[in-house]
């Protein structure tokens, strides 16, 4: 199971908010998939979510964690980790961050790079229209992967 962040009260009233502001109603199910999905540092996919909560909500269905998620995605509540599998995963919005994904366990680690953030667009960008979001995703092998190679 991977590592668990705690769950706040600040961070309930933020997502608490955020539905409100986006005309969202909160149900216990919403609130439950988002408490996994902030408590989480793995950036999972919608099976691996579901998995985890029907342990404690045999009843949820697997439909209902990825319509939740494409709705909280849809008004950026949440962000969708672009990846080059066909899986989404995904990720609560939390300090600006960049990610390194390993292209054999698929394992996703944030990193910040406040350079690239503070770096001006190419200039060649700036005639293409609107800039929401910067974002670097850099893969490549990570270092469990490569020893595991070196002792097979």
């Amino acid at each position: 199971m991977p590592k668990k962040i705690t769950f706040t009260a600040e961070q309930e009233h933020a997502f608490e908010k955020a539905c409100r502001d986006a005309g969202l109603r909160l149900t216990h199910q919403r609130l439950e998939i988002y408490r996994e999905l902030a408590t989480s540092t793995d950036h999972p996919s919608a099976e691996t979510l579901h998995q985890r909560l029907r342990r404690g909500n045999p009843s949820l269905s697997l439909d209902t964690v990825y319509r939740t998620l494409a709705v909280f995605a849809h008004h950026g509540i949440i962000n969708r980790v672009e990846t080059v599998e066909s899986q989404s995963r995904f990720e609560t919005k939390r300090m600006r961050h960049h990610h390194l994904i390993c292209s054999r366990c698929k394992e996703i680690i944030d990193f910040q790079w406040h350079h690239i953030d503070e770096a001006p667009l190419p200039e060649e960008t700036r005639s293409w229209g609107r800039i929401d979001n910067k974002n670097v995703v850099i893969y490549g092998v990570c270092n469990k992967c490569l020893v595991s190679e070196k002792t097979s």
